[in-house]
């Protein structure tokens, strides 16, 4: 009876391979839809999908040159966060093969499931995070 008590006790080493599975599922559906949206913001960037007035409009081209290059800025910036965010998944795959997925890499304990919910790619408990 005992040996039920301290599996279910919060001091758990690891997630259960049942639980990581979980966990890679949803990584997968969060990393497909971040790779479609990273492929738009490079579209945006390169005008290969445009449907602006590029070809149309030179006199409207000329008025929209300063925010057109704000918007190409601010999809270069969204993109590169993007990137980011599709490294940390993809980092975070490879924890989940390793077994090590879920676990602080500051304090050693298991992240709270319901925060790796939220962000699957984390790699600090909030104890951790706050002491930052």
């Amino acid at each position: 009876m005992s040996e039920q008590v301290n599996a279910s006790a919060p001091e758990r080493v690891r997630y259960s391979d049942e639980e990581l599975q979980e966990f890679k599922e949803l990584i997968l559906k969060k990393l497909e839809k971040a790779r479609e949206d990273y492929e738009t913001l490079k579209s945006t960037m390169t005008h290969s999908s445009s449907n602006d007035v590029e070809d149309t409009s030179p006199t409207f081209k000329v008025l929209e040159e300063g925010a057109t290059s704000l918007s190409k800025e601010e999809s270069g910036q969204l993109a590169a966060r993007q990137y980011k965010f599709i490294q940390n998944l993809e980092a975070a795959l490879i924890r989940i093969e390793n077994k090590t997925y879920g676990i602080c890499r500051e304090t050693g304990k298991l992240i709270p499931k319901e925060r790796l919910m939220v962000v699957p790619h984390a790699t600090l408990s909030i104890e951790a995070k706050n002491k930052r």
